[in-house]
């Protein structure tokens, strides 16, 4: 089982207890990336991608180009998505695809065939269970003792002087869309391939494999953001954080659910209040596509970006509209010249 320990974070090893886990923690941080891997990705050819069948995507859910990483704006109008893998691109970037089609979302995943999702989105400002619920530091204390007894490794809770705690998080990757790398780089321990023709941003697309975990040691307040950014670096993934989104699993009543977390959420706080089982709770790397984009979550000089699309795109929208009138308007004057006596 590999590890990956959040930069800040220096865990105190417990005496007499087995350090077999926390050995193979890796110390992520922006500077220091993994090495490179060893073997391609067969599906990744020099010809275009087969299987892929695209179609426009959905109006209203912007995202990412899976291709060229850029932001793509417009919704159905400016992107195209394959019904099968789900691999989404710009119209323009269609022809320069190289991965083959991954096949269809959940094809050969028994667990994802078999389980009814609800999923809930922290945009529509709906607190969980867990997020209502407040400690003070002699709680704190006891539900810490309490978790520390439930599990059977060394993955331990640690109580810190100031009164913030330190503990480990699962993550499992559940990434129907490809990921990219850069192109110089091949992914640590997984499937890379070649880069991309002269013309397109120097990327390597990717399949994760299916039922990829992870496991993070981080602290109280390190928030669902920042698991996000250590998960990538780990595997060197160039695309925009916002590309995806840490979800959090429950079952109750034979239902499973789940609900996005929002960026400042605490995942080690939720996990000490929903105890050690993976069933109460559990932690989900996905897509983000589950509604509209959160603008606040952009930065200024992204935001002014945007806004300069934006204009762009209605000034071109009012151009062909506007060519579209004088036409019609043309067509109508010439017919009614032409039974106009004299």
């Amino acid at each position: 089982m590999e590890l990956i320990e959040l930069r800040e974070l220096q865990p105190e090893p417990r005496p007499g207890r087995g350090r077999l886990e926390r050995a193979n923690a890796l110390r992520i941080s922006p500077a220091r990336r993994p090495g490179p891997g060893a073997h391609p990705d067969p599906r990744l050819t020099a010809a275009p991608g087969a299987g892929h069948r695209f179609e426009p995507r959905r109006r209203g859910l912007h995202t990412w180009c899976d291709l060229c990483g850029d932001f793509v704006w417009g919704g159905g109008r400016k992107s195209l998505q394959c019904r099968h893998c789900s691999f989404t691109c710009h119209y323009r970037c269609r022809a320069l695809v190289q991965l083959d089609c991954g096949g269809p979302p959940g094809a050969g995943d028994e667990d994802d065939g078999n389980e009814q999702v609800l999923e809930k989105d922290t945009n529509v400002d709906e607190p969980s269970e867990w997020e209502k619920t407040e400690l003070d530091q002699a709680q704190v204390e006891q539900r810490i003792k309490e978790y520390n007894s439930q599990i059977n490794s060394n993955l331990f809770m640690s109580l810190n002087k100031d009164g913030s705690y330190t503990g480990f998080i699962k993550v499992q990757l559940k990434l129907v869309r490809p990921v990219s790398v850069p192109a110089t780089k091949r992914v640590p321990s997984l499937q890379a391939g070649r880069p991309h023709p002269q013309g397109v941003k120097r990327r390597t697309s990717f399949y994760l494999p299916k039922g990829t975990v992870k496991h993070l040691h981080i602290l109280s307040h390190t928030r669902a953001s920042e698991v996000i950014d250590a998960l990538l670096r780990k595997f060197t993934v160039i695309d925009n954080p916002r590309k995806f989104a840490l979800f959090e699993r429950s079952e109750k009543d034979e239902q499973v659910y789940l609900r996005k977390l929002g960026d400042d959420e605490q995942p080690l706080r939720l996990r000490l209040l929903a105890g050690p089982s993976e069933k109460v709770l559990s932690f989900i790397l996905k897509e983000n596509e589950t509604g509209e984009v959160n603008w606040d979550a952009f930065s200024l000089p992204e935001l002014h970006n945007f806004l300069l699309i934006l204009q762009r795109e209605e000034e071109e929208h009012v151009r062909r509209l506007r060519h579209r009138y004088a036409r019609c308007r043309q067509k109508m004057q010439e017919a009614l010249a032409a039974l106009t006596p004299g």
